[in-house]
């Protein structure tokens, strides 16, 4: 729960209101995840050394929208955290590659990874590892 709270706090930076956390984020995180957890289309990977958290991702195996055909279902990551910027090529992309091949392994065709234009070293572990930017949203506080 600790990486998920830095995560939102960090994205929060990023966009004030777009990623503003709710005043009771964590205490609705937790029944959130466990519900992915319990998902048959979710694939969960936590990594840990020595019984400390180092990075955790979560993998949602979905259809594509009915107007594109990649050719197969796509592996949706929005939360995907490890404990320090440097161990995004380490422990990051460790956790990238065994999703990719669960998911490879379920039918997916391809692993879709949401990340901040601002998340400097998970977007160059990301880009190294073969990922491109496919779309990106834009946002206007009103």
């Amino acid at each position: 729960m600790h990486l998920a709270a830095l995560k939102r706090s960090q994205y929060a930076v990023y966009n004030p209101t777009f990623h503003r956390p709710a005043t009771d984020a964590r205490e609705k995180h937790a029944p959130f995840i466990a519900h992915l957890v319990d998902s048959d289309e979710v694939i969960s990977y936590v990594e840990d050394e020595a019984g400390k958290i180092r990075g955790f991702l979560f993998g949602t195996l979905t259809d594509p929208p009915p107007v594109y055909d990649p050719g197969g279902k796509t592996c949706l990551v929005d939360d995907f955290m490890v404990d320090e910027p440097d161990a995004w090529e380490s422990v990051g992309r460790a956790l990238l590659n065994k999703v990719a091949q669960e998911a490879r392994s379920r039918g997916a065709v391809q692993v879709v990874v949401v990340c901040g234009p601002q998340d400097t070293p998970k977007r160059t572990m990301l880009t190294s590892a073969g990922c491109e930017v496919a779309t990106e949203w834009l946002t206007k506080p009103l």
